[in-house]
């Protein structure tokens, strides 16, 4: 496996005595994917007019909650029904997460899950328990939908948390899918897997795993279910990848494998919060359902996004969205080494 990356270097004066700095500038393509990333560590000292902020404002927070679809005085009378051959009973629950229809859907089944009965949770409060339960509700959800229809074998299990990362809504909740046709990226990636098993022999996932462990530069943690490492082109700002070991589909994860999973993403938040993140968006990479594919394995990733405020300094401009190159001002591996505390001692 091949870590492609090129190194320059650039000089500018630095005001106010304009003394000479060098500045150094990697270029990163994705293993797997060949997607391409750029890495500048000093752009994350650069003067930003919004203000930093350690906690989510009562206007975001408070502000918010009146009215609010997703809060439990509201959710039974504003929130739609499935049909009946989906869900009896209209809406999935389990814990305190209620899965119903998106009202603005954009796949041919997709379900909004919530994650907790409060309106607003940090980062650092949201449990194993409530990660467990959304994703077995939702799972539920998947597997019914596919046993109508057999062509909705595509499963989408997305987390946006807070304004900037995308979410409409402050409650916490999960984007739940289900498609006919793979994303751009899940096909993508899919492909390149198996490119890789018929040029090599092997699985990429199990490669790549082994080779971040033997470097130690990027991994971060693993245990029976899956391993954590700082992706080494990543697309997002402290971009975390969680790989599961022999499984293909989200669907096919068991309780056990969900727990795994919840406890590392709680210490990822741990993380995040400890860093200073109050936005973050979780996506999930899932093969088909009903589909054993050995070369390919259920993964997801996770990246920081901007802090909640009323004015903030975006992390996305026109190099990521019509370049499709990431500027990245994190290396991975310094990524690395300060979530590695969080996982030392298991609670």
């Amino acid at each position: 496996m091949e870590f492609k990356s090129n190194i320059k270097k650039v000089e500018i004066l630095i005001p106010p005595d304009f003394r000479p700095e060098t500045q150094r500038i990697e270029y990163r393509e994705d293993p797997l994917t060949g997607s391409k990333c750029l890495i500048n560590i000093k752009r994350a000292q650069r003067a930003k007019q919004a203000q930093l902020a350690t906690a989510v404002s009562d206007s975001i927070t408070e502000g918010t909650k009146e009215g609010c679809f997703f809060c439990p005085e509201h959710i039974e009378n504003e929130t739609p029904k499935f049909p009946a051959d989906i869900c009896a009973a209209g809406r999935l629950k389990k814990g305190e997460c209620t899965v119903f229809p998106n009202l603005f859907a954009f796949s041919e089944y997709h379900a909004v899950a919530t994650l907790s009965r409060a309106h607003f949770l940090d980062l650092n409060q949201f449990t194993p328990q409530m990660l467990v339960d959304n994703m077995m509700a939702c799972q539920e959800w998947m597997i019914a939908v596919h046993s109508q229809n057999k062509h909705a074998k595509w499963p989408i299990y997305i987390w946006n948390h807070m304004p900037p990362s995308g979410a409409s809504m402050v409650h916490p909740h999960v984007q739940s899918l289900v498609r006919e046709a793979p994303t751009a990226m899940q096909e993508h990636m899919l492909a390149k897997s198996w490119e890789h098993l018929s040029s090599n022999g092997s699985s990429f996932w199990h490669e790549l795993i082994r080779e971040e462990k033997d470097i130690g530069e990027r991994y971060i943690y693993s245990n029976d279910s899956l391993a954590l490492i700082a992706s080494y082109a990543p697309r997002g700002f402290r971009e975390i990848q969680f790989i599961f070991n022999d499984v293909c589909s989200f669907t096919d994860l068991n309780e056990t494998q969900m727990q795994d999973f919840a406890y590392a993403i709680v210490k990822v938040l741990e993380g995040y919060k400890q860093m200073g993140v109050g936005s973050f968006n979780l996506n999930m990479f899932s093969g088909p359902i009903g589909e054993k594919t050995d070369y390919y394995s259920l993964n997801a990733k996770m990246i920081s996004r901007p802090f909640p405020q009323g004015v903030y300094s975006s992390d996305t401009g026109p190099f990521e969205r019509l370049q499709d190159e990431w500027v990245i001002e994190f290396l991975p591996e310094d990524v690395a080494v300060k979530m590695r505390g969080f996982f030392e001692a298991r609670d």
